[in-house]
């Protein structure tokens, strides 16, 4: 039970200690959920009280199920965005039908998260490289804070999420920027900006939320054309059922997958990354699935859109004395209550301030110096996340992830196909053996003795460039070789295709007077000699557990019993 309930862990042990710091934590989580929430929810292109629904019963169900004591679930960016998005490839009949679709996108990516949980698929999340996750999280931020155009500088464009789309809805647009909405929004982002500046302790949305609100109903600002939230329901969200289409429940499978695997990844990102400060290792992955998908399950009953955990709040969360997730509760009773009493006071809430809250925001997820890092150190990798970002930009979301993934791997499987290979040598004096390229001075070689390091697994994608190189090698010797030795230590797997090749290839090495040694085989591969036959071939006596062992018996040295014994060791009768 503890196992899929993990506050049932430290509930035995709380005390008012733990609570100070939970309270702390929650009231300060809320102050800055509330103003998130509704600017979130403008992204995914729904009312913004809909994000205040995003953020009760999907921290409510994390608290008493998620492995993360600090993890602060609710609508986020990056989600938000990927909602819009999924939503924008579907004809939608009215707006209250969209709200039911991104409604059901939660319950769906709820279910793919729960199902993979089950089935121990968290490790799916590491297929995701960072240099594929850095350019899509920056043009995903660059998207983002293009989507807020409209409300930031009050021009009626459409919705779009593809740059170019955007930029031309605006170049075709007649209409002129309303220079007061884009002064509110500059005022905004200054007024953000410098209360950060001063200490991030302080609630800077929500008293750039409070100050605005309080102006324009003062003021009137929103009879000078400037837009506001207008009137939200008041109450706590009903229970929902929400009726889609089978056609449409294809059509959302793709993102459904990419938001439950993007979301998981958000998560735990953040979680793993608060757990090393906490030096406690309390996540796991598998239950984090589980956890996420029935937040998002049983949100979706009470009108939540998909939610994860976030970034900055979760920052925050832990930064203000979290220490269970009693703060999330906490958190989440302090927006219900919000929902119930105050939702009139949002009334006059400009929408140009939420925007300026979401530009705020996202310009953290652009990461410049991780870019510039690789460009410096792994080129290759720097031309992974530009690709993403390109196409994460100009195709979109699902197609940036999907892409960049494939190039990443396709650049990994390009690395497994032409592994490295050295030539090695004894450094003078001693019995380690090193790659002469790099200590040609130090190294001392053998005539008639040509020893090869293998740095890879044999598989079907590389055992002909094995076979390849290795010829390179013997002719460039002139045939003067007698003793091919191959340090196989680094080799820690031959499949089926290899090891055939190497079958065949150990035999016509032997047809020309070339004996092949194998030094420092590990455990599994011996298994594989031992089972296929390979040992028949090469000869027992010419295993070895290093590679001076291998040299003396060369010269013609007596090799101790023991180093037989080890050297031949298999675990197969």
């Amino acid at each position: 039970m503890q196992r899929y309930f993990p506050f049932l862990e430290w509930i035995k042990n709380y005390d008012s200690d733990l609570f100070k710091g939970d309270l702390s934590a929650g009231i300060t989580v809320a102050v800055m959920l509330i103003p998130q929430g509704m600017a979130y929810a403008m992204i995914a292109g729904l009312p913004p009280v809909y994000g205040l629904y995003a953020a009760i019963f999907p921290q409510m169900v994390y608290a008493f199920m998620g492995s993360s004591r600090h993890l602060a679930v609710g609508p986020v960016a990056m989600d938000s965005l990927l909602v819009a998005t999924a939503l924008n490839t579907i004809a939608v009949v009215d707006a209250n039908h969209y709200i039911s679709l991104a409604i059901f996108l939660a319950l769906f990516m709820g279910l793919i998260q729960v199902f993979l949980g089950f089935l121990k698929f968290g490790f799916l999340v590491n297929f995701l490289s960072q240099p594929v996750i850095s350019g899509f999280t920056s043009a995903a931020a660059v998207v983002i804070g293009m989507t807020q155009l409209k409300h930031v500088i009050g021009i009626d464009l459409p919705s779009h999420h593809l740059i170019q789309k955007i930029f031309h809805s605006l170049w075709q647009s007649n209409e002129e920027i309303h220079l007061f909405t884009l002064l509110i929004t500059l005022g905004s982002i200054a007024l953000i900006f410098a209360i950060k500046y001063l200490s991030h302790r302080i609630p800077a949305a929500l008293i750039v939320v409070v100050a605005s609100t309080l102006l324009t109903a003062q003021l009137s600002w929103n009879e000078k054309g400037l837009n506001i939230v207008g009137p939200i329901p008041e109450g706590l969200p009903s229970i929902q059922l929400q009726s889609i289409s089978l056609e449409e429940v294809y059509q959302l499978l793709p993102m459904a997958l990419t938001l439950a695997l993007i979301a998981f990844l958000e998560a735990i990102s953040v979680a793993k990354a608060i757990e090393i400060k906490e030096k406690k290792e309390t996540i796991n992955p598998n239950q984090e699935l589980i956890a996420l998908g029935t937040a998002n399950i049983l949100g979706s009953l009470f009108q939540s859109y998909p939610t994860t955990g976030g970034f900055s709040r979760t920052a925050v969360n832990h930064q203000s004395g979290a220490k269970t997730g009693i703060a999330s509760l906490i958190s989440a009773t302090l927006v219900a209550l919000t929902l119930m009493f105050f939702t009139d006071w949002f009334y006059h809430l400009p929408k140009a301030v939420l925007g300026a809250i979401i530009l705020t925001a996202v310009i953290n997820l652009i990461d410049l110096k991780y870019p510039y890092k690789l460009w410096k150190t792994h080129r290759e990798e720097f031309f992974v996340l530009l690709f993403t970002f390109a196409v994460t930009l100009v195709m979109g979301i699902k197609e940036g992830i999907l892409l960049g993934t494939l190039v990443a791997l396709s650049l990994m499987i390009y690395r497994s196909s032409q592994p490295h290979i050295a030539v090695l040598g004894r450094i003078k004096g001693t019995s380690r053996f090193r790659n002469v390229l790099r200590f040609s001075e130090e190294i001392e070689t053998f005539p008639g003795v040509l020893i090869i390091r293998f740095d890879g697994q044999l598989f079907f994608g590389n055992h002909t460039y094995f076979k390849k190189q290795i010829a390179k090698r013997l002719e460039e010797e002139k045939n003067k070789i007698q003793f091919l030795v191959i340090d196989a230590g680094p080799i820690h797997y031959i499949d089926a295709s290899a090891y055939n090749t190497l079958e065949n290839w150990v035999q016509d090495l032997q047809q020309k007077n070339i004996k092949v040694l194998w030094v420092k085989a590990i455990g599994p591969i011996r298994d594989i000699f031992y089972r296929d036959g390979l040992v028949k071939i090469v000869d027992k006596r010419n295993f070895f557990s290093n590679l001076d062992t291998a040299i003396k018996h060369i010269q013609g040295e007596e090799i101790p019993k023991i180093e037989k014994r080890i050297s031949n060791q298999n675990n197969l009768k």
